[in-house]
């Protein structure tokens, strides 16, 4: 058994298992994995690793199996998913995870051969489990699958007090203990038990608060979109395959970026924090429906299409479109006067925040400082903007930002 002095959770107990699992190398791998990649460059201290987030997962996970009395082999396959479910993170977690998911078809919770080979799928099978069970937990399938990947998983509980421990907000605090208390099971399905609406609701809100915070912070946004922009040209200017791209640590991506003649300028300005700025900042109603939907070849080439009419090299736009707004929290299961409920039918409060998840969706188009004005002017055009609804830098007197943080020096 280990002993591992935690900054959230204090003192976690590791054994079984999950003791045998810390030191293989996919796992300790996540040390040099950042939880909120390129998050840093607004919150310094958000330097917690996945790694650190695994333990308290697995703390979770821990905690949850003894409340739900849940024993024995089921109970260890329970532990190692949690411990392992971020195993398949590429660099700066989920930040490049759309660039390798076009090539691989895979997200990072996908994790089935990576845990049937080498020291972990070993390290299972010495414990008599069975790597694809374990994998299948990891991907949230079957009815303890909810506890690792689900709406009201542990991997939530953690992160959230997790990242709002290390940004210093206070959006994120949760009462996970409570949280976990009140988890049981009915008819197969995770669920909160009778009178825990309101338990329910501070997951939602934590989460819809830390969002706009944290999350789609918009430094946060323009640095994720340039180091996709830069993952995706190694892919095209270099032999690295998706797969080793994949299997990068951070320092391994900055590396390769700063020794690739064609995202070495990328490398230099993340790592300086030279970063682009907002040509346009537009809410959702400003952007026409196509433009919202369109699938990945056609930003880039509304991309190409804006770097041309601003007269700029292509590789100096980039057209930032969101998914459309959505709160799968929302669908948690709460039981009220002995009826299981899904929380967007019991709660007022999921409405409101679903408009102001709505009213807080930007379109983002990032530019070097210098040209950012005749970049604004060309997106609007070839994006088909709303002037009335959009917040276009500079383009017209009387288009201003509504945001304060929009300032001449972020913009």
């Amino acid at each position: 058994m280990a002993t591992i002095k935690d900054s959230v959770h204090d003192h976690i107990q590791v054994e079984g298992v999950a003791a045998a699992l810390l030191d293989t190398e996919p796992v300790q791998r996540l040390r040099h994995i950042k939880q909120l990649g390129t998050v840093q460059l607004v919150y310094p201290s958000a330097n917690h690793t996945r790694f650190e987030h695994s333990l308290g997962v697995y703390h979770l996970a821990d905690r949850a199996l003894d409340h739900l009395g849940i024993g024995g082999r089921q109970a260890e396959r329970i532990r190692a998913a949690a411990l392992l479910h971020d195993v398949g993170h590429g660099p700066y977690s989920h930040n490049v995870e759309s660039v390798t998911h076009r090539h691989t078809g895979k997200y990072h919770d996908d994790v089935h051969e990576l845990l049937g080979a080498g020291a972990v799928g070993e390290v299972l099978r010495e414990h008599d489990l069975e790597p694809d069970r374990v994998a299948d937990l990891v991907a949230g399938e079957g009815q303890y699958g909810q506890l690792v990947s689900g709406e009201l998983d542990v991997d939530r509980m953690d992160y959230l007090v997790r990242d709002a421990h290390h940004t210093g907000v206070p959006y994120g605090t949760i009462d996970h203990e409570r949280l976990i208390r009140e988890l049981t099971f009915v008819d197969g399905e995770l669920v909160l038990a009778e009178g825990n609406v309101q338990t329910a609701e501070s997951l939602l809100l934590a989460r819809a608060l830390m969002n706009p915070t944290v999350y789609q912070h918009h430094v946060a946004r323009i640095s994720k979109a340039m180091l996709r922009r830069g993952a995706e040209r190694l892919l095209d200017r270099t032999d690295t395959t998706p797969h080793e791209l994949r299997r990068m640590d951070d320092h391994d991506l900055l590396v390769a970026l700063r020794t690739t003649d064609a995202t070495s300028e990328v490398a230099r300005r993340l790592r300086t924090r030279t970063l682009y700025k907002r040509a346009v900042w537009a809410e959702l109603e400003a952007v026409p429906e196509d433009v919202v939907d369109a699938d990945y070849a056609t930003l880039r080439d509304l991309e190409a299409e804006v770097a041309d009419r601003a007269d700029l090299p292509a590789e100096r736009v980039v057209v930032d479109v969101p998914e459309r707004p959505s709160m799968t929290e929302s669908t948690s299961r709460v039981m009220v006067s002995g009826e299981m409920r899904r929380l967007g039918k019991q709660s007022p409060l999921v409405s409101a925040l679903r408009t102001a998840q709505k009213q807080q969706w930007r379109l983002g188009v990032y530019v070097p400082e210098p040209e950012t004005d005749r970049a604004g002017r060309a997106a609007v055009d070839v994006l088909g903007l709303d002037l009335d609804g959009a917040l276009v830098s500079d383009v017209r007197p009387g288009v201003t930002a509504t945001l304060d943080e929009f300032t001449d020096a972020e913009r």
